[in-house]
């Protein structure tokens, strides 16, 4: 018999123990054993039909030794961190849906499970219930991949989408998402980008092999994004996403970004609406492999999650696929200066001679503008260029009041 514990009973927590619970024979099958859900830590109390299973103190998971597995589905690094070591240095395998954790500490936790022989296991941790992670270690482990971008962040896509097709403003969308439970009460970790910065740490560092930590991912949020931007990006045949993004340089460094971006209408990622994600993997072998699905939910990251305890049990003490060095400070280029397409918008205090001012700097360097003089507002898609020449650009506009630069994909 495999004794399996449960770490948190939240809204993944409870799908975990529901799976595990109500389909066992289906699980049993699989990895061809019996299983037991044993444990349950959670400080609350719940009404429901294995309410005996619950505790409140972790030192029961942690000092049981025929639990072999733990699922950890609490959320944040403080205790998530302090609990998933504990078991991992007992010999315990662990799987986790938390893409924090993993964010900040996977490289530590991954070594301290191959020392002990066991599994860490995180597939839950990008794109919930849609399978990239083992893919990208495994179908793809004759490539060597050098890109990858995405939408990560299901509730950004959601609300840009409800901008782009119902003409609703960002904080209207917004509170249709909060009140359809697609967005936390309070939603900074995804309309500020931090959601889809960690999975792009998780991605980044499974692709290219050392780990990248959040602060080194130039991140940017949505909350700036304006029915305006909107109008000028379809204008320009585009619409707007956040999009995750990491590339592999020359020199073994690599860029990892999170920020709004126009997205060419023609491209794959423009037709991923609602809280769907993607995520398309560049191998050198395979060209572009697109993984596709509901990136967020209950039952989706629930069950990713319970294909982590399979492969746990399946594979107990020899399948080590997910695996990363520490990374360097230097690592990640911070300052990179792109070369490509800018989306920007110019307000001045001097509305006609900005327009002068505008015309002489991006002089045969646009490739389309919007004089909106009702607005007092200019709307620019460059010609590639580098980013370091389009702020120079912008410098030299003396009646410049504030601007807004968005990277493309066109």
């Amino acid at each position: 018999m495999i004794n399996i514990a449960i770490m948190g009973h939240g809204v993944v927590g409870s799908g975990v123990a529901e799976i595990l619970i109500n389909h066992k024979n289906r699980i049993e099958k699989r990895v061809e054993n019996e299983i037991n859900v044993k444990h349950i830590l959670d400080l609350r109390d719940f009404d429901v039909d294995y309410s005996d299973k619950f505790t409140k103190d972790f030192n029961d998971i942690l000092n049981d030794d025929s639990v072999s597995v733990v699922a950890e589905v609490m959320g944040g690094v403080t205790p998530a961190y302090d609990f998933v070591k504990a078991c991992l240095q007992a010999g315990k395998s662990v799987v986790t849906s938390n893409k924090e954790l993993v964010a900040a500490k996977g490289a530590e936790l991954i070594k301290i499970a191959n020392e002990k022989g066991v599994s860490f296991l995180f597939e839950a941790s990008v794109g919930g219930g849609i399978p990239v992670l083992r893919p990208m270690a495994n179908c793809l482990a004759a490539n060597e991949i050098d890109e990858f971008w995405g939408i990560l962040n299901g509730t950004t896509n959601y609300i840009l989408n409800k901008m782009i097709v119902d003409n609703m403003d960002f904080d209207t969308a917004l509170k249709l998402a909060q009140d359809l439970g697609f967005a936390e009460r309070n939603p900074a970790a995804d309309v500020e980008g931090h959601d889809a910065c960690r999975k792009v740490c998780i991605l980044a560092a499974l692709g290219f092999g050392k780990h990248v930590y959040p602060e080194q991912v130039k991140t940017e949020g949505i909350t700036s994004i304006t029915l305006d931007d909107v109008e000028y990006a379809d204008g320009f045949g585009a619409v707007i996403k956040l999009i995750g993004h990491a590339k592999k340089q020359a020199d073994g460094k690599i860029t990892a970004s999170v920020r709004p971006t126009l997205v060419s209408r023609e491209h794959i990622l423009a037709s991923v609406n609602g809280v769907f994600n993607c995520v398309v993997v560049n191998g050198d072998q395979t060209g572009e492999v697109a993984f596709y699905g509901k990136g967020a939910g209950k039952e989706a990251t629930a069950s990713a999650v319970v294909a982590d305890i399979i492969d746990a049990i399946r594979h107990d003490g020899y399948k080590k696929y997910l695996n990363w060095q520490d990374g360097e400070e230097d690592y990640v280029v911070k300052d990179f200066n792109e070369i490509g397409k800018y989306y920007i918008t110019l307000k001045g205090d001097d509305y006609s001679t900005l327009k002068t001012e505008f015309v002489a700097a991006f002089n045969n360097c646009f490739e389309s503008y919007v004089m909106n003089e009702f607005r007092q507002e200019i709307a620019i898609l460059t010609k590639e260029m580098a980013e370091s020449e389009v702020l120079e650009k912008l410098q030299s506009l003396s009646h410049l009041k504030n601007y807004k630069i968005l990277h493309t994909m066109l």
